[in-house]
């Protein structure tokens, strides 16, 4: 199998390089309309944004902001298929504009657009991102009643491309092959995920950046695009970001085998991708080895416990508790090399389980 990653420098407010019907799924992080550390892309991107809240309208930028973003979406809508699902990883506002201080719900907003263009909304997920403990209280401390609740979760709002599932040859190979573990999914597909940890944002291994670039990141923990990128979609499928940043997306996409395509509107990120990236094929064997060990762990606690196990593994020989499970195969990255668009990988299966089983399931990634 060979896996195509392409990166383009371009405003995903027209994805020119990106055909009609062309993208399986896109997960995304747009930047969040009234967080601060944004101000001043929105404000380049629509010059009167920075009118607004130096008039203290905040109604009036957050809506600036929001059309932004639609434009994108309308794209998203151009290039997904039929059934395509799209995952926009967002958070909410708290912000003070003048002398009001107010909640800017930006996942209502953005879920608005996307029901607007046709998309049909999916059970969301709320994903716990303790990130900010620093300033844990907002408001009058310990007094009443004028404190407020600090956001701890951000959202991953998602949405189905017009009214059907995406239809499948019977028995599609590369589908079966894409099946997650029983215990996976009962994990995968719960509303509200507290195992992914937020990630700080810093781009550099010393804590540096002399570029400015952190104040561009909105990077999130690569798990979260991982697992949305093996809920949603199969061997063979192209996955978008349009809000590329530092590649978290393409990189999940390399570690489970999909193609994937990356729009940013500032270059310099290509450097940080570049390094996040070194020695992918041994991270690779790494993630899937954590997959198979947690599994095999899974089962042993479940014969521990007298449970039978009626299916097994067509290429590893474990148990499984599904019929579904069978046909599982996992895909390492065997060799990397940059094109004239971005890189591409051969991945090859997986024949052999690692010999020890893991505690933790995610400490790979």
């Amino acid at each position: 199998m060979e896996t195509t990653h392409r990166i383009v420098t371009g405003d995903a407010r027209s994805l020119a390089a990106v055909e009609d019907d062309s993208v399986e799924l896109v997960v995304t992080s747009p930047p969040y309309p009234m967080i601060e550390m944004w101000d001043d892309l929105f404000a380049e991107l629509d010059s009167e944004v920075a009118a607004d809240l130096e008039a203290g309208d905040g109604q009036a930028a957050f809506e600036r902001m929001h059309a932004v973003l639609d434009a994108v979406w309308r794209e998203v809508d151009r290039v997904l298929v039929d059934g395509g699902i799209a995952c926009v990883n967002v958070g909410d506002a708290t912000r003070s504009i003048g002398d009001r201080f107010r909640v800017y719900r930006n996942h209502d907003r953005i879920s608005d657009a996307f029901e607007e263009l046709g998309f049909d909304p999916l059970p969301e997920i709320l994903w716990r991102k303790p990130t900010n403990s620093g300033t844990k209280f907002m408001g009058s401390g310990m007094v009443p009643p004028n404190a407020y609740v600090t956001l701890e979760h951000e959202y991953v709002l998602v949405f189905r491309n017009g009214g059907e599932s995406r239809e499948f040859e019977p028995r599609a190979q590369r589908r079966y092959d894409a099946a997650y573990f029983w215990e996976e999914r009962n994990r995968w597909f719960s509303d509200v995920w507290t195992d992914i940890q937020g990630t700080l944002q810093t781009l550099g291994g010393d804590g540096t950046d002399s570029d400015g670039l952190r104040e561009r990141s909105g990077a999130f923990p690569v798990e979260l695009p991982y697992r949305l990128i093996n809920m949603y979609s199969v061997y063979g499928d192209t996955v978008l970001d349009p809000f590329w940043g530092t590649g978290t997306t393409s990189l999940a996409a390399m570690l489970a085998a999909r193609n994937s395509i990356g729009y940013e509107l500032n270059e310099d990120f290509r450097s940080v991708f570049d390094e996040r990236i070194e020695g992918l094929p041994e991270r690779s064997r790494d993630v899937i080895d954590s997959r198979l060990r947690a599994h095999c762990e899974f089962v042993r606690q479940r014969r521990a416990d007298g449970e039978s196990f009626e299916y097994e593994s067509e290429r590893y020989g474990f148990p499984v508790r599904t019929k579904q499970e069978r046909s599982i195969t996992f895909y390492e990255a065997t060799d990397m090399y940059e094109t004239g668009a971005g890189y591409a990988l051969a991945h090859e299966p997986v024949e052999e389980t690692p010999e020890q089983p893991s505690q933790d399931s995610h400490s790979e990634l």
